[in-house]
């Protein structure tokens, strides 16, 4: 058997999830935890690839022992993330664990993720949002926030995404189905929620700075099929900042959920 584990964290101080040379990542820290609490190296597969700045509000991976397919403990499962919390630093928490068959894959078997992206919008910045959400001071009226939704309504649906692509990325396809895309403010924060099957890199990011493209007026709501049909990325928004934006919930078949 495989441990499934949901984690959060912050991503300020990491260099993405995956493991790599050049800085701390999630994926270390994770190891480096479970290495302490199971007593040999192990194996964690995440369900995704976060990049440098994003956070996690929902984050799953598998953990097994290295080189194999399973993870032989005596810990109790309902005490694993309180254990694995004890090697963690303060922007990483486990908050679940429990055991998924040998063949579950964290990445390949997820059905749907969404992300949140956040906008403060106030000209006065907000020390206890530091680094949680993109500062704009800007007002955005009730009619752009409606500009922004309409825009956002086009991104749902089985589309070819390559124009909401950071350039150079090499994928199979650049075809993603979305199942939800919405805009709405809670108070002085804007919230872009979007759902699909599989995101690419930098995709919520590009809708993001899109959105905001259309609030300001320079991009009508009506322009995001030509953009999409364009597969052009030089046609869509800036890349918004990562700092705005989390994983907020990964899918899985119902036997899997935890």
């Amino acid at each position: 058997m495989k441990l499934l584990i949901t984690v959060r964290y912050v991503g300020t101080h990491y260099c993405g999830y995956q493991v790599q040379p050049n800085g701390p990542t999630v994926q270390a820290a994770l190891c480096a935890a479970a290495e302490a609490l199971f007593g040999y190296p192990c194996d964690i597969v995440g369900c995704s690839r976060t990049d440098s700045g994003v956070h996690a509000e929902c984050f799953c991976a598998t953990v097994t022992r290295r080189g194999e397919d399973h993870l032989p403990t005596s810990v109790p499962v309902d005490r694993i993330p309180r254990a694995l919390c004890r090697h963690l630093p303060e922007d990483i928490a486990v908050w679940s664990a429990k055991w998924v068959p040998t063949e579950f894959h964290a990445r390949y078997d997820v059905m749907e993720k969404t992300y949140t992206y956040r906008i403060w919008n106030r000209h006065e910045r907000d020390p206890f949002l530091a680094d949680r959400v993109w500062h704009y001071p800007c007002p955005i009226g009730d009619e752009q926030l409606a500009a922004m939704q309409a825009a956002a309504s086009h991104y749902v649906g089985t589309h070819d995404f390559a124009a909401f692509m950071a350039q150079g990325s090499s994928v199979s396809t650049t075809v993603r189905t979305v199942t939800r895309a919405a805009v709405e403010r809670e108070g002085e924060l804007i919230l872009f929620r979007v759902s699909a099957d599989g995101f690419l890199y930098n995709m919520v990011r590009i809708m993001a700075g899109t959105l905001m493209a259309v609030a300001e007026g320079k991009i009508s709501p009506d322009d995001i099929p030509h953009i999409l049909t364009s597969g052009d990325r030089s046609r869509g928004g800036i890349t918004a900042p990562a700092c705005g934006l989390s994983l907020s919930r990964v899918v899985y078949s119902p036997e899997f959920c935890i």
